[in-house]
């Protein structure tokens, strides 16, 4: 997991909804720095199917080393979220981080979706999250951290994520407008981002969803946390961005992800709004009653491991990938081959670090290239593929435009293959 760094000490946090699940999580990482955390929730009184109180949140808080503020806020009233503010204010100085994490949740289609529940996810998701950004605003421009993080997904406008649960995405894709908006109208100010799992997180709310078994398909609220503790580390001009857990932990360093399963080993439910499996996602919404259950389901099939000198080749590419090449290039290229261990493989050479692998890459490719296997394998022989990489990076530095692309892989597989 992501080491505290002590960086948070004394900054005041005010978190929405962080009486439990992942506002929880977030507090107390932040906390573990020495940090204020303002718990502004609703509840005050235990819930008969949830665990956990403002007043419970903070004496955890407060048992890793921060300090808490628990002030009953419902996000619907903005006469509560002004009192929390100035409550904030008043105890701790000022407010350097805010976090947008209360949200309301209904996976119903429209027909089967009472009016009194939009208005509960519109006026919670996304009115709720305008008011306490407009109310921290003032205090966040005066800070040196200065961040505005809501837990919101990535504004994915594929029909799956709308036809089972309209009124639901459309609230929940307002957080995320927010980022867009104030990211650019407070640039230099604040840093605004958004912040979504990869894969479903267990919380208490995910459990009363979810039915059972879906425990052993989450990740715990830890990921979030860390996440999000890699996120406020960040300067001011780090903003505008919506980002997975998984991808930022991965460029801190992360690489064993089992740390973070309930059930290491186990098949991992996708969360919403990605499109990696939206079908198989999108089946498990389906539900006769008000609130679907997630229904156990057969892992989807992954493309079959390869070996083999197709494999091994793009092995030693790999190896020698790194972030120079990557920014000298910026380019992804999609290899359709023929012959044995053939099959659709990229090379992306625009994300951090380059990726390679086997199937389609995660963005459109810049070049797409048809060869024989054992063309490609010639490509990258002997001790030849390093100054390959070199070459390719020198020269894409004044590519500008497809056939330049083309050109230098056809100069490199003919005079240095």
């Amino acid at each position: 997991m992501l080491p505290n760094t002590g960086r948070l000490a004394g900054c005041t946090v005010f978190i929405t909804g962080a009486s439990r699940g992942i506002g929880k999580a977030i507090a107390l990482k932040a906390a573990k720095d020495g940090a204020n955390i303002v718990i502004a929730a609703k509840t005050a009184q235990p819930h008969p199917k949830l665990l956990g109180t403002i007043y419970t949140a903070a004496e955890e808080i407060e048992a890793v080393g921060g300090k808490a503020l628990p002030c009953i806020v419902d996000v619907r009233d903005e006469q509560q979220i002004s009192d929390a503010v100035q409550k904030a204010v008043k105890k701790f100085g000022g407010i350097d981080i805010l976090v947008n994490n209360a949200s309301a949740i209904s996976l119903t289609n429209t027909l089967d979706t009472p009016t009194k529940r939009v208005d509960l996810m519109m006026n919670v998701n996304t009115r709720g999250t305008y008011l306490t950004s407009k109310a921290c605003i003032p205090y966040l421009k005066k800070s040196k951290v200065a961040h505005i993080l809501n837990i919101s997904p990535p504004l994915n406008l594929n029909p799956v994520w709308f036809k089972e649960h309209c009124a639901y995405t459309i609230a929940k894709y307002g957080m995320s407008m927010y980022v867009l908006g104030m990211a650019e109208e407070f640039k230099g100010e604040i840093a605004v981002n958004a912040l979504w799992p990869k894969t479903a997180i267990h919380t208490a709310a995910t459990e009363m969803l979810g039915g059972p078994g879906i425990e052993s398909q989450c990740r715990k609220v830890d990921i979030i946390a860390d996440a999000a503790y890699s996120i406020f580390q960040k300067p001011k001009s780090f903003t505008g961005n919506f980002v997975i857990d998984e991808n930022i932990l991965k460029a801190e360093g992360i690489q064993n992800f089992d740390i973070y399963a309930i059930k290491p080993g186990h098949p991992l439910q996708p969360d919403f709004f990605l499109d990696e499996y939206p079908e198989a996602v999108s089946k498990k919404m389906e539900s006769t009653g008000a609130v679907p259950e997630f229904k156990e389901e057969k892992p989807q099939p992954q493309p079959k491991p390869r070996s083999g000198a197709v494999e091994k080749t793009f092995r030693i590419v790999k190896d020698s990938l790194s972030d120079d090449i990557v920014k000298a290039t910026q380019a992804i290229y999609l290899f359709e081959l023929s012959g044995e261990d053939g099959g659709t493989w990229f090379l992306d050479l625009k994300s951090k670090g380059g990726n390679v692998g086997y199937g389609e890459p995660s963005d459109q490719a810049d070049v797409v290239m048809s060869m024989s296997t054992d063309d490609f394998v010639k490509m990258f022989s002997a001790d030849g593929h390093l100054d390959c990489f070199k070459f390719l990076a020198i020269m894409n530095i004044a590519a500008m435009n497809i056939l330049i692309h083309v050109s230098v892989w056809i100069f490199v597989f003919i005079f240095l293959g």
